[in-house]
């Protein structure tokens, strides 16, 4: 093994994916280019992390030189995925953003369909917490406030999608003005 890859960096997060209680994928998204390229490579690579999970009782796992931890929830299974040498406190922080802000915005009602219903706010939570394989936020009252959730409101409401939209245009016409 060469050093360069026990060096630290800001790119911990491998992969996140959700997965039902049948192992199909219902949200994915993968920040290393190279650890599976293809979507068969993935799905695969999915397939085999929920046979070995589905039944544990454990919320770390090892497969493929990955270090894995999860969480179930009712009908779903939250997965964070690192490299072999990343430390698994960082990765269970940022699983446990994910569903305690994922909770809060489908209002305790964390199974298959309330997520379905509520793809957009999964998708901008989940932004919020990595982007690029890097870990932004791990307080989930910090993602929840800037997604702009409000639990008397319905969730994500068009205006602040629109509102992410902006902010998103204004930081790449920032980054190519760099």
């Amino acid at each position: 093994m060469d050093s360069t890859s026990l060096e630290p960096s800001l790119y911990t997060v491998k992969a996140v994916f959700i997965l039902d209680n049948d192992g199909n994928r219902l949200l994915s998204k993968y920040y290393d280019p190279e650890l599976y390229p293809s979507m068969k490579e993935q799905k695969n690579f999915e397939r085999n992390v929920f046979n070995k999970t589905h039944k544990a009782d454990n919320e770390i796992a090892f497969l493929e030189g990955m270090t894995i931890v999860y969480k179930s929830s009712i009908d779903l299974f939250f997965y964070v995925v690192g490299s072999a040498q990343e430390n698994e406190l960082m990765l269970m922080s940022v699983l446990n953003c994910m569903f305690e802000s994922l909770s809060h915005i489908l209002r305790k009602n964390v199974e298959r369909r309330c997520l379905l219903d509520n793809m957009e706010g999964v998708f901008l939570v989940v932004d919020e917490i990595i982007d690029g394989g890097v870990i932004l936020e791990s307080d989930p009252q910090q993602v929840l406030q800037k997604v702009n959730y409000r639990a008397d409101e319905n969730p994500l409401t068009e205006q602040s999608v629109a509102q992410v939209l902006q902010s998103a245009k204004e930081q790449i016409k920032w980054s190519i003005l760099k």
